[in-house]
């Protein structure tokens, strides 16, 4: 087989106060597309500025190793990280609005990318950018790229997000929440856009997202964090059809489902009790505070991730019990 794009492995963010991410493995192969699922607190954004060597100065990573293409990304000096952000790895975002520059036109902020990585400047990378902006389908990209990010509408502006992030053809792509404050034909156009430049640019993907929605129409492989760890990694399919941890079974039972010849949805979401925070200082499994069918057990040990078939790996020792394992079917 041949070696994974990008390999994570046992990965730890440490702030002075807090762990949101703790021993954090996985692998992502050439033109795959990995999602990584969990409500907010989970630590999926700040595993992607991990990757993309961009924490802040009070974030430290104690242990663990992020290898792209073969080379150790944690032993690479600010130059080398420089180059490599933006031509091998880029990144979109959660909020364009944001995270465009309000004083400069979408057509600088494009080119600068171009000139940095490219050495393109003047009218070659004016038009290049004019490309860019046409590939991401926006319309009359001629007139648009003299425009500022707040002459755009929300999905026009991650468009733009997009056509700097694959600029410079990237191999891999890290997109954190890439539809989030969409309407949602502006999200099915905009994850549309993301799988056919994945296609056409034989780019990587790792989608960062809490929409399991997009998760079963989209990714190849998931991982599910809760509290920095993750919990579960399955192929989509096997994920939706028998959900093995019981957090992963509680996000897919909170889910809007709409029965057959409906329009709507008869009864109410089931929702997972209490909120992430309880993870805080919790010395036995993080999810035993919500976890339906937690032992006593569970205040003692955090479960280790075992294999339980190929490319299924589950952190609960009762997930191998029948009526837990098998007992809740959800599809999306």
């Amino acid at each position: 087989m041949a070696a994974p794009l990008l390999r994570v492995d046992n990965l730890t963010v440490r702030f002075p106060t807090a762990e949101p991410v703790s021993r954090l493995s996985f692998e992502v192969g050439e033109g795959e597309t990995l999602a990584i699922v969990g409500e907010s607190g989970s630590g999926k954004s700040l595993t992607a500025l991990a990757l993309m060597q961009l924490l802040p100065r009070s974030a430290k990573i104690p242990n663990g190793r992020i290898e792209f293409a073969g080379r150790d990304l944690l032993g690479l000096d600010q130059k080398a990280m420089r180059n490599l952000r933006g031509r091998e790895i880029a990144m979109i975002f959660q909020e364009p609005m944001t995270s465009l520059n309000p004083v400069l036109t979408i057509g600088r902020q494009i080119t600068e990318v171009l000139t940095l990585h490219e050495g393109i400047r003047g009218k070659a990378a004016r038009n290049r950018a004019i490309e860019l902006l046409n590939l991401v389908r926006i319309p009359d990209p001629q007139r648009r790229i003299d425009d500022y990010p707040h002459q755009l509408s929300g999905g026009m502006r991650q468009r733009v997000m997009i056509a700097i992030a694959v600029a410079c053809r990237p191999r891999l792509l890290i997109a954190d929440e890439p539809t989030t404050a969409l309407d949602v034909t502006i999200q099915a156009q905009v994850l549309d856009l993301l799988d056919t430049l994945r296609r056409e640019l034989s780019m990587a993907v790792v989608l960062i997202t809490h929409d399991l929605g997009v998760v079963a129409q989209w990714a190849d492989k998931v991982v599910v964090m809760y509290a920095g760890r993750k919990v579960e990694q399955a192929l989509p399919g096997a994920l939706f059809r028998t959900p093995l941890h019981p957090y992963t079974r509680g996000l897919l039972a909170a889910s809007p489902r709409l029965k057959t010849n409906l329009h709507y949805r008869d009864a109410r979401l089931t929702e997972i009790p209490g909120s992430i925070v309880s993870a805080a200082g919790e010395k036995g499994c993080p999810f035993r505070p919500r976890c339906a069918v937690a032992r006593d057990s569970c205040a003692h040990f955090v479960p280790a991730l075992v294999e339980v078939s190929e490319d299924r790996l589950v952190a609960c020792p009762y997930s191998f019990i029948p009526e837990v394992a098998h007992g809740v079917a959800v599809g999306l």
